[in-house]
């Protein structure tokens, strides 16, 4: 696994260390849902290893909130559950090649999220104003302020779709099919999601990401096998 936070700060490096409630004033913006029981549960499953003062407390290097925060994204942006991210930072961690999975670009302890305004996110994609509006008032995107790479990823897509007839209005029911498969994971999770300990919710949240994975994973091939039927 990965060199401990104090081989990486350094015996100079102790000015740099951040307390947990410093790398959650930090991760927030972007990870609203962060909280000192999900760091503890990175920490239990040796995703990142912040150094001990002699009280006790827990010290994060900056390159601990990078790896944070690529730990983070990967949740968010990519739905992995935590074995594969591992995987990836054990890669990276021994000089191995790595690539995110559902990207071309190589995986990177330094990457950060790109936010963009929304006239930013218009001439990223190439839409019109009238798509964005549409996307929003059907809930594919949320109305915000700032906007990240997926969005972009998703209204870009969205162009392309219109250019074949296929509006924001013809995918609701892509919606709501997500809802229902929330739905189904609510549902077989709900004996967990009755503790109400710490532990218990980060159980809860990282099972939730794994089920969504393998979700996506059914849907894939059920989408391939019908396209199949197409070209038959």
């Amino acid at each position: 696994m990965a060199a401990t936070s104090a081989a990486r700060a350094g015996a100079s490096g102790a000015p740099d260390l951040l307390t947990i409630g410093q790398v959650l004033a930090r991760l927030k913006p972007e990870f609203p849902d962060l909280s000192n029981s999900k760091l503890r549960f990175l920490e239990e499953r040796q995703l990142v290893t912040p150094v001990r003062t002699a009280s006790g407390y827990r010290k994060f290097s900056p390159s601990d909130v990078e790896r944070l925060r690529f730990i983070l994204g990967l949740q968010r942006d990519h739905y992995l559950p935590l074995k594969v991210i591992r995987q990836h930072l054990d890669d990276l961690d021994a000089g191995r090649p790595s690539t995110v999975p559902g990207t071309a670009a190589p995986a990177s302890l330094l990457s950060t999220v790109r936010r963009c305004t929304r006239d930013e996110l218009l001439r990223a994609s190439g839409a019109p104003a009238s798509l964005l509006d549409d996307a929003v008032a059907t809930g594919l995107l949320p109305a915000a302020e700032q906007y990240d790479d997926e969005s972009v990823a998703v209204l870009t897509a969205l162009v392309e779709l219109a250019a074949s007839g296929i509006g924001p209005r013809h995918l609701r029911p892509l919606r709501a099919g997500a809802e229902r498969e929330v739905a189904l994971i609510e549902t077989a999770l709900a004996s967990v999601a009755r503790r109400r300990d710490v532990a218990g919710r980060a159980r809860v949240a990282e099972a939730s990401r794994e089920l969504a994975g393998q979700l996506d994973v059914v849907r894939a091939s059920l989408l391939r096998s019908a396209l199949a039927r197409l070209d038959a």
